[in-house]
């Protein structure tokens, strides 16, 4: 009869929190308007209406599974053995396959990272070339279509013609696709056992869909200096952010390398680019950079100590995070009513769907060596691949704007 209460107390808990945070979002869009317009008010805190409603519909799924892991603690309700669809979501959720999880924390010990063979240097610099080379690609390729996507004119062939405004759609069929290719990965290789409990992912997962949220938001916010300034120092930002989750200790002369690597980076990109008509910097764009640096340098360090803590693979963790970011991007998208806007446009703009394809299928390529990266190399080196990557895309912009003088890549710099 326990099992039975409390999976009633559980049901309850996600039908209270879902309902109460459903009917709050309606009340914040009466005030506002439709979910087109809420998409396309670019004033200068309309950001901060668009990220409450954002969070509002990632809340729906978070709130429940909090109330859910308080009531787990605070009762039996793991220890006794059900054998229902609940209790088996409950234990894969909260406990995974270790004997204690959240019940017992002070006592878990997380599976060790599995044990490979030593390499040599030869083969450790083949593998970073080969990661190198792949992020390059993927995400050279994705950035032009990401501002492909953004910026130009959709032909419906009746002469009429619009541009695409809801970012937070491109973020989830991103994540579609890298969950299906993920889970078919996870079918035809075989794995090792996953130990995990579930809700770990979601930290990184939020991380990740906020902060490319707020990449989004603070292009329409803050001069093309100031991107520069900031994409080119994410390496120490992501150093600090490793200190904080998984107590990495770096030696001085690590610091002073990732400073001047940044210096280096930051004179480079600003020497190469024509900033003198590109606006001005907003208060609010300051803010939404520095939570896009924030979020993204906590997504690689607590993806990097998950990797080493728990000995998950590059798929395993894919494929749980892509989950997790297209339940919580879904969501939001429902509630605002938003989803529709993107599927009528998707009618009425058939050119539109091979672009979504496109890019999905990039940044899916993407993901799989995101994560390989991190997991071999670590959090810091990727980042540095990936500054790199914005020295070469500004290469090419800039080669691009010389050939072709009357185009405009700059917003192209997009992680």
């Amino acid at each position: 009869m326990g099992n039975y209460a409390g999976d009633i107390i559980i049901c309850l808990l996600v039908l209270f929190s879902v309902c109460f945070l459903y009917g709050t979002t309606h009340v914040i869009k009466s005030f506002i308007g439709n979910g087109e317009n809420i998409i396309s008010s670019h004033t200068y805190y309309s950001w901060i209406i668009r990220f409450c409603l954002n969070f509002s519909g990632y809340a729906t799924v978070l709130l429940p599974g909090y109330l859910i892991y308080k009531y787990v603690r605070v009762s039996k309700y793991l220890q006794r053995k059900g054998k229902g669809c609940i209790p088996r979501l409950i234990h894969s959720c909260f406990l995974g396959s270790g004997e204690q999880g959240l019940l017992d924390s002070s006592h878990y010990s997380p599976t060790p990272a599995t044990s490979h063979p030593p390499s040599t240097f030869f083969q450790d610099a083949l593998l970073l070339t080969h990661c190198f080379f792949g992020l390059q690609v993927s995400y050279l390729t994705w950035g032009y279509l990401q501002e492909k996507i953004m910026t130009q004119e959709y032909d419906d062939g009746q002469g009429n013609r619009s541009n695409f405004k809801d970012s937070q759609f491109i973020v989830f069929i991103n994540r579609v696709l890298a969950v299906v290719i993920s889970a078919v990965c996870l079918l035809i290789i075989r794995q090792p056992p996953h130990t995990i409990p579930l809700y770990k992912y979601t930290f990184c997962s939020l991380s990740n869909v906020l902060s490319s949220w707020c990449q989004y938001e603070a292009l329409k916010y803050v001069s093309f200096p100031t991107q520069v300034l900031a994409k080119a120092s994410k390496i120490i930002p992501v150093m600090i952010m490793g200190k904080i989750i998984s107590r990495t200790k770096y030696e001085y002369y690590e610091y002073v390398t990732a400073v001047l690597i940044s210096i280096g980076m930051m004179m480079f990109m600003l020497g190469s680019t024509d900033h003198e008509n590109d606006g001005a910097t907003t208060f609010s764009g300051v803010i939404l950079l520095g939570a896009y640096m924030m979020l993204d340098s906590f997504t690689s360090n607590w993806q990097n100590a998950l990797f080493n803590e728990y000995g998950v693979t590059s798929i395993q963790m894919m494929c749980a995070v892509n989950l997790f970011s297209c339940l919580l991007t879904a969501t939001s998208l429902f509630q605002q009513s938003s989803i529709m806007y993107s599927l009528t446009f998707m009618a009425t703009y058939p050119n539109f769907i091979l672009d979504c394809l496109l890019i999905s299928i990039f940044s899916t390529t993407g993901q799989l060596y995101i994560f390989y990266t991190i997991s071999n190399f670590g959090a810091v080196t990727f980042i540095i691949i990936m500054t790199v990557r914005q020295v070469t895309y500004l290469s090419i912009s800039t080669l691009f704007i010389v050939l072709r003088p009357n185009s405009d890549n700059r917003n192209c710099l997009l992680k």
